[in-house]
């Protein structure tokens, strides 16, 4: 059973191929998640993070706008743009726990993104989370 670090991973991964144009990769949504083995309760999960963003882009991305001081959304890396949006989807929308949120963003900043991601993804996430407490 995958873990909800691997389904976090594997949404970013669904969220970063929207954004790089393959409009279509909600069709294969579902085939992506049994290829990685994630199912049921983990599958649902994913499903349920990958379509918040989703359905909810347009706030998310208002509120990570806010914090990123010299920077602009469309301008940063697309693995970071993922991150955060993943990050703040789940701050705002989720009763998760922010600390683990956080965490678990910092995480797969640090094996997905360059060596500054990690920081970055943090500073933002941790400026949303302080703000909406």
């Amino acid at each position: 059973m995958a873990t909800r670090h691997q389904v976090r991973e594997a949404v970013i991964g669904l969220l970063y191929a929207q954004d790089i144009g393959n409009d279509n990769i909600v069709k294969f949504r579902d085939e992506i998640l049994e290829e990685k083995k994630i199912r049921n309760l983990q599958k649902e999960f994913a499903v349920e993070l990958y379509q918040g963003v989703l359905d909810n882009i347009n706030e998310i991305d208002k509120a990570i706008n806010r914090y990123l001081k010299e920077w602009e959304l469309e301008k940063i890396g697309m693995i970071e743009r993922a991150l955060l949006r993943l990050g703040a989807y789940e701050l705002l929308y989720t009763k998760l726990d922010s600390a683990v949120i956080i965490n678990e963003a910092i995480e797969l900043a640090k094996k997905l993104g360059n060596e500054t991601s990690s920081k970055f993804v943090n500073g933002v996430l941790d400026s949303i989370k302080k703000n909406i407490a």
